[in-house]
């Protein structure tokens, strides 16, 4: 069954899914300071939910579950970071659901697991029902997530491999879709080689590198990607960077 809404909430309110035709019902919560999203994904009205994340405030996402007469069966845990886990236990206690970073099908939704390592070596990615993606701090709307390079264009590009029409809600701020993040994201631009190195010299903490990327970040500070002069590549918060010339 199939939810339509276009409501404008303030941030850390119920902010509904953007699209007309979403095959599931998803419901977000924003916080306020992290800009951390949770979710509650819902097969059909009075059906089966599920939790994704509990980094936000917990009571829109409850006011949705009672909405829309849903019942939760489980937490998916994108990762371990505490902006996305800090109301876990409280959720698990008082539904008395199970935390689970797989795949599983409960009610009408399936979900396939994508182990995402690369922000966090405990990364995982969730895709409902082959359509909508929940990619926590992997893939974001012009951005990626921090961590080593190598390690971090190997989880974005499983999740770039998705259709284009793949609805992405990712763990901070806006939502996206596979196909413009292919086309738009500075970080896959580069990586797939239609955008050049920026090539200008930096440092982070008064380490020698070379910028490769600059992408705007959902916290509007930036986002990098920088090669040291060993040769490892790193991607972190534009702030850490000086450039040199």
């Amino acid at each position: 069954m199939q939810v339509t809404r276009r409501r404008t909430r303030v941030v850390s309110r119920l902010i509904p899914a953007a699209w007309d035709d979403a095959p599931v019902i998803v419901e977000r919560s924003m916080h306020p300071d992290w800009l951390s999203n949770a979710f509650v994904v819902g097969d059909e009205v009075g059906g089966t939910a599920v939790f994704v994340d509990t980094g936000a405030p917990l009571e829109p996402l409850l006011a949705a579950l009672e909405e829309h007469r849903l019942t939760p069966t489980h937490i998916l845990r994108t990762h371990a970071h505490p902006d996305h886990v800090v109301h876990e236990d409280e959720v698990r206690e008082r539904f008395g659901i199970p935390v689970v970073t797989g795949s599983l099908t409960t009610g009408g939704l399936t979900v396939e697991a994508i182990e995402t390592p690369g922000h966090s070596p405990d990364g995982v990615a969730f895709l409902v029902n082959g359509t909508t993606l929940f990619s926590g701090d992997t893939l974001f709307k012009d951005a990626v997530g921090g961590g080593p390079a190598d390690e971090v264009r190997a989880s974005v590009e499983k999740l770039l491999a998705l259709p284009p029409e793949t609805r992405v809600h990712c763990g901070h701020t806006d939502e996206t879709t596979i196909g413009r993040e292919r086309e738009e994201n500075p970080f896959a631009r580069y990586w797939a080689g239609t955008a050049p190195a920026d090539g200008r010299r930096c440092t982070v903490s008064d380490v020698p590198a070379t910028l490769l990327v600059w992408s705007p970040d959902y916290d509007g500070k930036g986002k990098v990607m920088v090669r040291f002069d060993d040769g490892t590549e790193r991607i972190l918060g534009a702030s850490r960077v000086i450039i040199t010339e």
